[in-house]
């Protein structure tokens, strides 16, 4: 009886066994219907897309073209390689390889098309490892073709400048870049092939405009030159009628007089510079200009504590070529409107009337607190003060009369 049961049992294990090999039989050789750009096709189950793209000649798509850099034809075949879609995602996409189960290792962008494929980054994997699904959608598109490996010489493309406008006020928009031209050197060819501006050089610009207040008559009141022995009893003045003026002062005066500076800063001004040395700027090299400016302003730094990248150029002279040598270094130069010609030395009653027949709501009015004898301007001051108050003027900075005009 035993031996009997165990004959049966042998049975059904063989029964079994044949029954899973053929349905795993089947599983692999059962025909699945797929489509190639469009057309469909009837293939094994067990077919591989590298099979697939093999038996039909990767359906007539070719490898890219290996191109010199002027775009000859180096080779034909020397490009990318055909590329391969499984169902909307390139074969060599992170997703494409895990959706598909493809675990091939990366190849030559250079190899046989044939059982591997690239997309968007030509990195190739192996057909051959990428199983093809029920009802899969594939297309088949020509490799993209390469530029042979080149050497770029790059050079510089110098910006320019545009100053836009009129006014008191110089104010810097946009700081210049330099653009890019590029020549290519191919290292199969030997050709050299200029590609022209790859990268378009950006222009300083400079806005300029005189500011309009409309809540009120404010004036700026302004000295340069300075600091000397006559800023002391400037500062007196100020600070007894409780007014706020703006001193451009050159570098070589605040390192001699730095307590002026920290007074200046300390009572409430605004000090900006007049350059080191109070050069024309018009007849400074480039060299000279970035290295008078930078002194100065460096020097008003070190003896107030207050960092500036204001300007008044020396004469008022600062024109579209200085600010294209030096808009790194500056974002405003200022001119005035109301000169009373104190340097001159036409006597206080000739200052104080210069100041207070000229000015005007939003006026910016010249005087000095340095550069050589300012006793008349010392003089002159209180009556400015108390004549322009009388007319309804209001004494602010620099600085705040360009915030009274949105700029």
């Amino acid at each position: 009886m035993a031996r009997i049961l165990l004959i049966i049992l042998l049975v059904l294990v063989v029964v079994l066994a044949l029954t899973g090999v053929g349905m795993w039989g089947y599983n692999q050789f059962r025909p699945i219907t797929v489509s190639v750009n469009g057309a469909e096709q009837r293939v094994s189950a067990n077919t591989s897309l590298g099979k697939l793209a093999a038996d039909h000649d990767d359906f007539g798509a070719k490898p890219g073209k290996l191109l010199s850099v002027s775009g000859k034809v180096l080779k034909r075949d020397g490009g990318g390689p055909v590329r391969y879609t499984l169902n909307g995602k390139g074969i060599g996409d992170a997703d494409a390889a895990k959706d598909a189960g493809a675990a091939g290792s990366a190849k030559s962008a250079t190899t046989s098309n044939k059982g591997s494929a690239a997309y968007g980054t030509n990195a190739p994997i192996d057909l051959n490892k990428v199983k093809l699904p029920e009802n899969a959608k594939i297309t088949v598109k020509d490799g993209k073709n390469l530029t042979e490996q080149h050497d770029v010489r790059r050079t510089m493309v110098p910006f320019g400048v545009s100053v836009n406008g009129h006014g008191v006020i110089q104010k810097l928009v946009q700081r210049g870049k330099q653009g890019v031209k590029e020549v290519w050197i191919g290292k199969i060819s030997g050709e050299q092939v200029d590609k022209g501006v790859v990268k378009e050089p950006k222009n300083v610009i400079v806005d300029t405009f005189s500011p309009k207040p409309v809540t009120h008559k404010v004036v700026a009141l302004t000295f340069d030159d300075g600091p000397s022995q006559y800023s002391g009893p400037i500062l007196d003045i100020l600070k007894e009628k409780g007014v706020k003026a703006t001193f451009f002062d050159v570098g070589n005066g605040a390192a001699a007089w730095p307590q002026f500076e920290q007074r200046m800063v300390a009572e409430g001004h605004q000090v900006a510079s007049h350059s080191y040395s109070h050069p024309d700027m018009f007849k400074l090299n480039p060299d000279q200009l970035r290295d008078n400016i930078t002194q100065g302003l460096a020097n008003i730094k070190a003896a107030s504590g207050v960092t500036t990248k204001m300007l008044r150029a020396p004469y008022g002279n600062f024109g579209p070529n200085q600010w294209l040598q030096t808009s790194d270094l500056i974002d405003y130069n200022v001119i005035w409107t109301v000169d009373t010609e104190d340097w001159k030395k036409p006597g206080a009653p000739a200052i104080a009337n210069a100041a207070l027949s000229k000015a005007y709501n939003g006026a910016v009015i010249l005087m000095h607190d340095g550069g050589g004898d300012r006793s008349e301007d010392i003089a002159a001051l209180p009556g400015i003060i108390d004549g322009l108050k009388g007319q309804g003027y209001e004494f602010v900075t620099i600085d705040q009369l360009m915030a009274m005009n949105g700029k």
